[in-house]
């Protein structure tokens, strides 16, 4: 059974935890070991977490061999629906998440393998983006990512979401909380937002792509005590 079909198998409320960024194998299988449900490989070259389709298809090849198996996603910036399905495809990738100012019907042509990350300046905005994109989520995905707004960069930025934004479109759709979370911060993201899922990169790593094996422990760790 692949990651897909055992999250489809049987309702789990439980508060997901994705560790994104990762560029290398070691850091992969602490975060799967720490208990991650999902991992992110990042595929825009300007982002300092990139990293090549090549070294990610070693390494889920490698995680995939593992018993308890997370979703693998493949995060893209305004890159076009054949090279997004290739690069899924190549990899063994579970999900795209589109990070960049992809529309509607670049979702819908993944057929229900991907889902839109939102950098909302305003709860109007992400309402509106919200009806649009939610409707082409991946069934054992998020409906969207909720990033924190930043005029030039597309994540990781390390800057904290609006909370009482995300809260109130938690409560209508899946909402995997990204923007500036840490070890230090998650719980009380956790009881303010009520997200399906948290997304962390930079804070849980000794450096850009690097992670620090303590953090994501701590991360995962905390995630699941507010459960």
């Amino acid at each position: 059974m692949d990651s897909l079909e055992s999250m489809n198998s049987a309702p789990d409320n439980r508060v997901k935890v994705k560790i994104c960024g990762l560029t290398n194998l070691e850091d992969a299988q602490v975060a799967v070991e720490a208990g991650a449900d999902l991992l992110g490989f990042i595929f825009y070259e300007k982002s300092p977490r990139y990293v090549d389709p090549r070294v990610v298809a070693d390494i889920v090849s490698a995680i995939k061999r593992a018993a308890a198996v997370p979703l693998c996603v493949g995060v893209f910036v305004n890159a076009g629906p054949e090279q997004i399905l290739e690069t899924l495809a190549y990899c063994a990738l579970d999900l795209a998440q589109l990070h960049g100012e992809e529309d509607p019907a670049t979702l819908a042509a993944l057929a229900g393998r991907s889902f839109k990350a939102l950098r909302p300046r305003t709860v109007v905005e992400a309402e509106d983006a919200a009806i649009r994109f939610s409707p082409y989520s991946p069934p054992a995905g998020p409906d969207i990512l909720l990033d924190a707004w930043h005029p030039a960069l597309r994540g990781g930025s390390g800057e904290t979401g609006d909370w009482h934004l995300a809260a109130g479109l938690a409560g209508q759709y899946r909402v995997l909380l990204a923007g500036g979370l840490t070890p230090g911060n998650v719980a009380d993201a956790i009881r303010q937002v009520a997200p399906w899922g948290v997304d962390v990169a930079s804070g849980v790593e000794a450096a850009p792509g690097r992670k620090d094996h303590d953090r994501v422990r701590e991360f995962v760790r905390t995630v699941v005590s507010c459960q």
